[in-house]
């Protein structure tokens, strides 16, 4: 077999080494480097002495990052692959046999790239990522207020649906101060907590100890401090996805996406669909896709893989908001959402949801079109024969003797 590539070179990437092994007509050979930016300068120069055309690597952990970026400007071809695709065959195992064979696979163009997004992209990546770890921190220190209200037998949270509100966080530094005039402290509530006077005062009555009163004085600043930081990585946000803007409006059009589930979406995924031949890769590569378990002709269960855990989440949040915006608005996955439930159970349901909205969101972005909402009854109206037929059998089963007729 004739190689496709005469000079390659593959690197073995740890967080305190890097072995590099090169294969080229006038031999091969293989160095070890340190991860330090010098080292990892150096490593590119020997690449660039040596003549090589592509670097292939493995895409393992955060430690392929910062070399990728040092090689990125280079006149190199580089690509991130897969662990599990290169896998040796069980045997003898170290650094150097791993780099030798991973450049073996190269130089005869048997390793599949993965999908790495552009620089741009990349940085906006950490930006959204890092906003949504610091709203779920945030949700934590509210049930941690939660949890010390109830040690002290306050039951703020059964009167106010948001207990650090404008209300509920004014209430609570009342608290926190040592003030124990419960009805003085309701007269701090706000717009539609004001008729609620009566049972805020009722539920403010407990036993706030100094620890309690100490913690939630820790906590509530912890919370100010995280949403000043939430405005500020809003703003850079909005400021980075200004070029995407026609992209966010498209997909903020879809029911259940919001604005920060669109800039999330498409910080995974990019505007451009190009670089995914199918929506079916799409799905693929996202992991919102049922798995293949078949064997002796029956299939079984099994899971979806691991796949992009910021974008799986977002989309199971932006199907839930869906359903939820459903209860004003009837729409089309939140239907297909209740109907898989039933059968499938809601966590499957969600997944099912969120496989069909990708696909949606992915011919939206290629196509350039605005979302059209098909309707709550839009399976039963292409399915009416079989709505109808199981209505029947259904009710044949309780006892009744079943004619159907066409209006």
């Amino acid at each position: 077999m004739k190689p496709l590539h005469e000079r390659c070179c593959a690197l073995d990437v740890h967080k305190k080494m890097v072995v590099a092994a090169v294969i080229t007509p006038e031999g091969n050979e293989t160095r070890t480097f340190g991860t330090m930016t010098n080292e990892l300068l150096l490593m590119a120069d020997w690449f660039t002495k040596r003549n090589v055309t592509h670097i292939a690597m493995e895409s393992s952990g955060v430690y392929w990052k910062p070399i990728f970026n040092l090689l990125e400007g280079r006149e190199f071809e580089l690509m991130v692959v897969n662990a599990r695709h290169v896998k040796a065959v069980p045997g003898r195992k170290t650094d150097v046999k791993d780099a030798e064979w991973l450049a073996e696979l190269l130089s005869f163009g048997l390793l599949k790239p993965s999908f790495v997004p552009s620089r741009e992209q990349r940085e906006l990546r950490e930006l959204t990522r890092y906003r949504k770890t610091l709203i779920e921190e945030r949700a934590r220190v509210v049930t941690r207020i939660q949890k010390v209200l109830e040690g002290a037998n306050i039951k703020l949270g059964d009167v106010a649906t948001n207990v650090v509100g404008m209300s509920g966080r004014a209430m609570l530094r009342q608290l926190a101060a040592g003030n124990t005039d419960v009805h003085a402290i309701a007269e701090l509530a706000m717009s539609n907590m004001r008729p609620k006077r009566q049972q805020l005062a009722e539920s403010l009555v407990g036993s706030v100890g100094p620890h309690q009163r100490f913690l939630l004085n820790s906590q509530l600043d912890l919370i100010e401090a995280m949403e000043a930081q939430l405005e500020a990585l809003d703003a850079e946000v909005v400021q980075r996805m200004r070029p995407f803007q026609a992209a966010v409006d498209l997909i903020d059009g879809i029911p259940g996406v919001g604005r920060q589930s669109a800039e999330q979406i498409l910080a995974e995924i990019g505007s451009d669909m190009t670089r995914f031949p199918t929506a079916a890769h799409l799905a693929s590569w996202a992991r919102v896709c049922p798995g293949t378990n078949e064997s002796g002709g029956r299939r079984h269960n099994t899971s979806t893989g691991k796949g992009n855990p910021w974008l799986r989440s977002t989309l199971i949040e932006t199907v839930l908001g869906a359903v939820r915006a459903s209860r004003a608005k009837p729409n089309f996955f939140a239907a297909r959402y209740k109907r898989l439930a039933v059968r499938r159970g809601p966590k499957r349901a969600a997944m099912a949801v969120a496989h069909t909205m990708l696909i949606a969101m992915y011919n939206i972005l290629r196509n350039g079109v605005h979302y059209e909402e098909l309707g709550a009854n839009h399976w039963d109206e292409h399915h009416r024969e079989t709505v109808a037929l199981r209505s029947v059998k259904r009710l044949e089963q309780l006892g009744y003797r079943v004619t159907i007729e066409a209006a």
